[in-house]
């Protein structure tokens, strides 16, 4: 089997989002072609309640996926559907925007005074940009983590590892999301599908990423080659610890303005006027 390289790095960049929201872009707008089907990944991760608790009042999505994972702290969700509810550390949402929904997220003081979470945006494919929305809340007790016999630690959210199936399942880009702990003096090697996009954020510790011997830090996000049936991590002297994403790639034209991804501009246009005019939501 071989070895996927790591094609190129970004470093996450501070930004302000939403009412207020200091967080960290790891890629977005500019990236996302070369990461197709996903199209946006934040990190927020503060201890001063002030740069989080404004938080992303009412806005709307039309056209992708986010998928929210939160790791400390708690957030407060609403939408047009009438959903409402709150997800704290460990748990995942993993909504469709499809057709369009209108929601807002509110982080709640957190109990620590910490908030560290991410938010992901992937594509829908044409054929299911106008499905209905739909949320999966997945609840961290809901989601199985296996050890392996070197004491690596994977969480699956999505995803296959070791004949153990994430709780998120049936999503047309087959999308893996796995949060895995490498201990010291350690190498991990993950297979995946031939010609899918793959990516690691790395949140903590440090480790080579590839056979370059090259080491990588955290805040940094690592993008794959296409041609390659697997990755390898190795860790020296510390541990590292990494959310490791993959998915299969569209291939289709990306027409994107603010919370709306489409394929032309005529449908970003049509889907901005339905907002104006109150028709957006469809469902």
């Amino acid at each position: 089997m071989s070895i996927r390289k790591v094609a190129t790095s970004f470093s996450s960049v501070p930004t302000i989002e939403g009412a207020g929201v200091h967080l960290k872009r790891a890629f977005g707008y500019h990236q996302a072609p070369q990461f197709d089907p996903f199209l946006m990944l934040d990190d927020f991760h503060s201890s001063n309640p002030h740069e989080y608790l404004a938080g992303f009042p009412w806005h709307p999505h039309r056209g992708i996926e986010t998928i929210t994972y939160i790791l400390e702290g708690l957030v407060e969700h609403g939408d047009s559907m009438g959903n409402t509810g709150v997800i704290g550390a460990g748990d995942v949402q993993w909504m469709t925007a499809g057709s369009g929904i209108i929601h807002q997220e509110l982080p709640r003081e957190s109990p620590s005074g910490t908030m560290w979470g991410f938010q992901l945006w992937a594509n829908l494919p044409a054929a299911q940009k106008m499905m209905a929305p739909r949320y999966r809340d997945v609840r961290a007790v809901d989601i199985p983590e296996v050890t392996q016999h070197n004491g690596v630690t994977i969480r699956i959210i999505a995803g296959t590892v070791d004949s153990v199936q994430g709780p998120v399942r049936d999503i047309v880009i087959e999308p893996e999301l796995l949060d895995i702990r490498i201990p010291a003096g350690t190498t991990y090697l993950h297979p995946l599908p031939e010609g899918h996009t793959a990516f690691v954020y790395i949140l903590a510790g440090e480790g080579t990423f590839d056979e370059s011997g090259v080491a990588h830090q955290p805040e940094t996000v690592l993008l794959y080659e296409h041609k390659g049936s697997q990755v390898q991590i190795t860790t020296q002297e510390t541990p590292a610890r990494f959310l490791f994403v993959a998915g299969k790639p569209l291939g289709e034209p990306v027409a994107w303005r603010g919370p709306v991804v489409m394929n032309t501009r005529a449908e970003l246009d049509a889907a901005f006027e339905e907002y104006r005019n109150g028709t957006f939501i469809k469902q």
